[in-house]
């Protein structure tokens, strides 16, 4: 590829009192960044950090002028011969690091990044598929395979799953459920049930139900918990576990604090895990997505991809996200 080459991208330009967002097609390979493989961007998807990075109070971007994008899928047109799992023409995922954030992401036809952030496409995935699960997805198969690693198994009791109707939570639902396990969502969308329940959800409660922290302790209810929301929620999900359980947590949508008390650590044994997909090891990273296309492969992708979005139609879907209209997963056709 040639450095003076224009592609398009869509564009967070954060000044000093607001942000503005468009499209443009005249961006050079030269504004991507460090890196040593280039990739031809295929699709992305909409997460709720892409919303935070395209917007002024969103405190999450860290470069002026910035493509969103946390993943993305495509194709290696330029890499290093030594390399690992980057030749040309393989079709690769990237997600986490600085991606989206601090380098520029994947609302963009073309990207660079390290070697060492590229995850081989598994087999069994299209690229579409692959941001059908994404970043929330691959999350959510984190979160599970933690519970796992802490003895959870499959008749073990009910696992609640927080804020079930996003992307997080719907692919937790729908990971569980095909593993065997009780799995019950919480939503706050009144209209939510009868999708969450196709997914695999054997019970549906409302969001009041797990967001009442008054009590230090409640009666104990699940084996393990997927908690996508954080704040009182959270609160709640400690109170109410049974003895020795965990819940794996990795939101905050419902709040950045914690009131909590130590009850439920040194009266019932609880663990609270926490989740991190950005800095996840790249061994750990590709070992799961190769779990995603087997073991963990969702089996409701086209369920679970309920909307899909051009560079165009972005901000429109951004808005959406941080305002919690999106129900399961957003992709973006970049091409």
């Amino acid at each position: 590829m040639s450095n003076t080459e224009e592609f398009r991208a869509f564009v967070a330009v954060h000044g000093d009192e607001a942000t503005s967002r468009e499209v443009r097609d005249d961006l050079g390979m030269e504004s991507l960044g460090d890196g040593d493989v280039l990739i031809r961007v295929s699709w992305s998807s909409v997460n709720y950090k892409d919303g935070l990075a395209s917007t002024f109070n969103g405190k999450v971007a860290r470069q002026k002028t910035h493509v969103p994008g946390i993943d993305l899928a495509g194709t290696v047109v330029q890499a290093p011969d030594d390399a690992p799992a980057c030749e040309v023409g393989a079709e690769v995922i990237v997600h986490g690091y600085d991606l989206g954030v601090a380098h520029h992401g994947g609302f963009s036809e073309y990207a660079r990044v390290p070697s060492h952030w590229i995850v081989p496409l598994p087999h069994g995935l299209s690229a579409r598929e692959a941001m059908a699960i994404g970043t929330a997805g691959f999350t959510a198969a984190l979160s599970v395979q933690t519970l796992e690693d802490r003895g959870l198994r499959p008749g073990d009791g009910p696992v609640l799953v927080t804020g079930a109707s996003g992307g997080v939570g719907s692919i937790a639902v729908d990971i569980l459920a095909g593993l065997g396990y009780e799995v019950v969502a919480s939503t706050g969308k009144a209209d939510g049930a009868d999708w969450l329940k196709e997914l695999g959800a054997s019970g549906v409660i409302s969001r009041e139900e797990t967001s009442d922290a008054s009590r230090p302790l409640n009666r104990e209810r699940w084996a393990g918990a997927v908690d996508c929301v954080g704040g009182s929620t959270l609160s709640y999900v400690l109170s109410s576990l049974r003895y020795g359980a965990s819940v794996a947590a990795s939101g905050n949508t419902g709040g950045a604090s914690l009131n909590t008390t130590v009850f439920p650590f040194i009266l019932r044994g609880a663990s609270l895990l926490g989740i991190d997909s950005v800095q996840c090891p790249i061994e750990v990273r590709r070992a799961l997505w190769q779990r995603l296309a087997t073991d963990m492969r969702p089996r409701h992708l086209e369920v679970l991809a309920t909307g899909e979005v051009t560079l165009d139609e972005l901000p429109t879907a951004l808005d959406a996200v941080l305002a919690g209209r999106l129900k399961g997963r957003t992709v973006v056709r970049v091409r």
